[in-house]
């Protein structure tokens, strides 16, 4: 369940802590670990490595496959590593409210290298070698292709917005140079002994309402309006609803009461009950909702 969100630069060893983290938890806690690779992903949707990062579509729907297989994977009982430049904020956000609502527990390894050190090592690697390796080993890992200047200066200066502590979806953050140690038992602790967030309305899915539900919720909704405007009519002391026992509504509520504000207000309850209570029977909605006048009428 856990999720492990790789953010960096080009060519700063992101990749390598991914495959030492895999070695860490397998061999040490006996996880199991899944890689969603955002190389493999070029690979797989056909693309040239450096021509998807200068086409807006291209890397759009890159962006795309990466988010899914994050969400397909993150529900099963396991490490998920997402080793990527991960660059674009607004992504690491939408990751971090998916595994929020599937209630997992999340970090962020951040990966730095120095701007010239990182180019010289990209320059090292030929499109030649990495060719004549892929027909040897269908496996190879397409990033053995080196970034064109114009896509490297872009990813490591212009595009990239860099992990913040103080983000709640950036956090935990652990900030690693290629000579550093990384701290792979706190990430462990952090990722399975620390309490993931609650999940809350902005990172759930609303619940799907049957069509017999919508119905039998409109109906009761209405039965219920249409008893109250009767009772206020025939200026009834209260309000008692025979399908409903011991529900009532008193008279001082019922006078403040009329067809275009009740209308509001089922609607308004309407609007709630869907959220909430589409696994409930119609017999209880109809409860809730004179609960609901009730309580709204005397506020």
């Amino acid at each position: 369940m856990p999720l492990v969100i790789i953010c960096g630069t080009p060519v700063s060893g992101k990749t390598t802590r991914t495959q030492e983290l895999k070695e860490y938890f397998e061999k040490t806690h006996k996880k199991h670990v899944e890689i969603v690779s955002e190389a493999e992903a070029i690979k797989k949707l056909g693309y040239d490595k450096n021509e998807t990062y200068l086409d807006a579509q291209k890397e759009k729907r890159m962006r795309g496959y990466l988010k899914s297989e994050v969400i397909r994977l993150i529900g099963k009982d396991n490490v998920v590593i997402l080793d990527g430049s991960n660059y674009i904020k607004g992504c690491r956000y939408e990751l971090y409210c998916a595994s929020k609502s599937s209630k997992s527990t999340q970090c962020t390894v951040y990966t730095i290298k120095n701007h010239d050190e990182a180019w010289e090592d990209n320059q090292k690697r030929t499109k030649r070698d990495a060719d004549i390796e892929h027909h040897l080993n269908d496996s190879c890992n397409c990033d053995d292709e080196p970034y064109t200047e114009e896509v490297f200066n872009a990813l490591t200066r212009l595009r990239f917005e860099e992990p913040n502590s103080n983000n709640r979806w950036d956090s935990p953050l652990f900030t690693v140079q290629p000579t550093d140690s990384l701290d792979l038992e706190a990430i462990y602790k952090v990722l399975f002994e620390k309490k993931p967030p609650p999940p809350n309305m902005s990172t759930q899915n609303p619940p799907l309402s049957s069509t017999n539900f919508l119905y039998e919720l409109d109906k009761a909704t209405q039965a219920i309006s249409k008893q109250i405007l009767e009772a206020k009519q025939l200026s009834l002391d209260i309000v008692k609803f025979p399908d409903y026992p011991g529900c009532m509504l008193e008279s001082s509520f019922i006078q403040d009461v009329n067809p275009q504000k009740l209308l509001r207000l089922r609607r308004q309850f309407l609007t709630y009950a869907k959220m909430n209570h589409s696994n409930e029977d119609a017999n209880k909605i109809g409860r809730y909702f004179i609960q609901y006048l009730n309580k709204t009428l005397t506020d």
